[in-house]
């Protein structure tokens, strides 16, 4: 991204090679600082800040922002660099973050957001009715899993989660049309998985995979929404992937909490009184 700027230079006005110029000598604090520090700094108007962000092929200035962000953090010594038993705690906290940063803003950049709305409407559609909403993994997976229904749960959405095989297989089993399982491998290979999976769609049930792209378990659900993070199996590799499951987890929540919108009020506020209540008294 950073040579790209430097070869449009020439094609620039004035004004907007000063900001360029900004960008190139200190990208970090580019990415983070607010359009007015960015525009005294180039000593230039706000809003040819934003021309120049328009002229390089970027929305404005918050993709741009974004899309530096993400160059920059991939471009640090430490990422994709495994920990080794001579670093310092220093190296060790650098190495584990940056990793991580850096695969939230690959998935950022290449996420599909066609298949993220199919899940969240079809996750929507089966609260609406009343249907069953069911969330399965294994090993790491198991607990992203956990950690869905408990997200999905505070929405007001009933759903199920296990880890074990053989549930999972039964369940699955007793799925139909119009229910929605959510299933969340990072090899994607995962055997009980995979029969869960194809016995779910063949009963009629909505079928969405959070795996690696290309796995059989992308290929075996109906909706696939990529989660492409190879994991070392060393002794010191960090779970980045169980962390970007989480992730996607998230953004599928907040989705889905939007589409459910003003009818989620009353329970929320009434679910927070009773935590309260419950966390403070005595």
């Amino acid at each position: 991204m950073l040579d790209r700027i430097t070869a449009s230079l020439p094609s620039l006005a004035p004004a907007e090679q000063r900001v360029a110029r900004l960008v190139l000598s200190d990208p970090r604090a580019f990415a983070h600082l607010p359009v007015r520090e960015l525009a005294l700094r180039a000593h230039v108007s706000k809003p040819t800040v934003v021309r120049f962000c328009r002229s390089m092929g970027y929305d404005g200035l918050a993709d741009f922002k974004l899309k530096l962000a993400g160059s920059v953090s991939e471009g640090v010594p430490f990422i994709h660099r495994s920990v080794d038993s001579d670093d310092k705690t220093s190296d060790v906290m650098v190495k584990v973050v940056d990793n991580a940063v850096a695969a939230f803003l690959q998935y950022r950049n290449a996420a599909s957001t066609v298949a993220i709305e199919q899940a969240a409407q079809a996750i929507a559609a089966t609260w609406q009715t009343g249907k069953r909403i069911e969330f399965y993994g294994a090993g790491n997976s198991g607990i992203v899993a956990l950690d869905a229904q408990h997200k999905f749960f505070r929405l007001g959405v009933t759903s199920l989660a296990t880890s074990d095989g053989h549930m999972q297989v039964m369940s699955a089993t007793l799925l139909g049309p119009g229910d929605c399982v959510v299933i969340i491998s990072n090899s994607g290979r995962t055997r009980d998985l995979m029969d869960a999976a194809d016995i779910a769609r063949k009963n009629g049930a909505t079928t969405i995979a959070i795996t690696a792209s290309g796995s059989p378990l992308a290929a075996a659900c109906q909706v696939h929404l990529a989660a492409d993070h190879p994991e070392g199996y060393d002794r010191y590799s960090p779970m980045v992937s169980r962390l970007l499951h989480l992730l996607i987890i998230d953004v599928l929540a907040t989705c889905v909490a939007l589409r459910i919108g003003p009818a989620l009020q009353p329970a929320l506020e009434q679910m927070k009184n009773n935590l309260r209540a419950k966390r403070y008294t005595g």
